[in-house]
């Protein structure tokens, strides 16, 4: 009888240690996964001023998992003059240019930068037109828009600029051009689907 009693109580012990290891087990498992990166999409998007678009945040945890995060991150635009973003991520075309959206759960954030092309736009025109500086100097162009209408519009600040022959010259995003070697190169600027005619840049030693 003794020796049933004290097997019972060995099998109670037991047991007893295999439920609060069990417990243990159970707990560390069901610890929630850390966010580690958030990415906004879609990559670098393009809209009309006057137009909207709905962004998307989605968010990796360190278990490898994913999820959808869109409604559950502060958004912002770090230019509100150029774009907009809500709550939701709904981004608002205010005027052309360029504004990057950060979508930010915590500490973490992700960011993409979002295009704003200016409505009703026709056909872009950059001046000068085949300019010729020396080697080591710089050129200022400027893009001209024409919208529906026939009215025109500065949209140097606003439009991708583009020089085919970096090594020639390079072109910053407000169209001033610095010569990088003799030579030449072409000068295009774009806004959405449009682009204006090359010109040449002629680089003298």
């Amino acid at each position: 009888m003794r020796l049933h009693n004290r097997t019972s109580r060995i099998l109670a012990v037991a047991g007893t240690l295999v439920a609060l290891s069990m417990a243990i087990g159970c707990k560390g498992f069901f610890v929630n996964p850390t966010l580690t990166t958030v990415t906004v999409g879609p990559a670098t998007p393009s809209i009309q001023q006057g137009s909207t678009f709905q962004m998307t945040a989605t968010g990796t945890f360190d278990d490898g998992s994913t999820k959808t995060l869109t409604g559950n991150v502060l958004w912002s635009s770090s230019d509100s003059s150029i774009a907009t973003v809500s709550n939701s991520g709904v981004v608002a075309g205010v005027a052309a240019g360029s504004a990057t959206i950060t979508a930010t759960s915590g500490t973490v954030s992700g960011s993409t930068s979002v295009t704003i092309t200016l409505a009703n736009l026709v056909s872009i025109a950059i001046s000068p037109t085949n300019p010729s500086i020396s080697n080591g100097s710089t050129q200022q162009f400027k893009a001209t828009g024409t919208v529906q209408g026939g009215s025109t519009v500065d949209i140097t600040n606003s439009v991708t600029w583009l020089s085919s022959v970096t090594t020639v010259a390079q072109i910053s995003s407000g169209g001033l051009a610095t010569a990088e070697g003799a030579g030449q190169t072409t000068i295009t600027a774009s806004s959405g689907n449009i682009s204006s005619a090359p010109v040449t840049l002629t680089i003298t030693p």
